[in-house]
């Protein structure tokens, strides 16, 4: 029986499709999750509550996926932030990897892959705790 606690998940993106879809599948495995479609209200959640990890696209209305990751990891540099983005360029994602980023998914994306990626990411994060 799995006695760890469920890996806090904020999930923002503008597109609800998105967050429904990636809401409800990690929620079947076990995380808690938050959505937002603001990044707004996403940024003012990461600084009343630390995330395991953070899934964040990259164009968005008001504070942008780079920003809003840059604020992410000012606040809580363990947190494992996954960039999801429909505009993949090698300079967004250089740029993502420069500021921290666990790993950088093209949109359209396959659940199956997103999920792999958190697995890893939660993976990180619990070899990264203290027993």
């Amino acid at each position: 029986m799995n006695t760890e606690r469920p890996m806090e998940v904020l999930i923002l993106d503008d597109e609800p499709i998105v967050c429904k879809r990636l809401q409800s599948a990690l929620e079947k495995n076990g995380y808690a999750v938050e959505s937002f479609l603001e990044s707004a209200k996403a940024l003012a959640r990461v600084g009343e509550k630390k995330f395991d990890i953070v899934i964040t696209d990259l164009k968005m209305k008001g504070i942008d996926g780079m920003q809003f990751l840059t604020e992410v990891k000012k606040n809580a540099p363990e947190t494992e932030v996954i960039v999801i983005t429909g505009f993949a360029t090698m300079e967004t994602a250089k740029e993502s990897f420069r500021k921290g980023v666990f790993d950088f998914l093209a949109k359209p994306f396959k659940l199956g892959e997103i999920q792999d990626v958190i697995r890893k990411a939660e993976l990180k994060i619990r070899q990264n705790q203290p027993a």
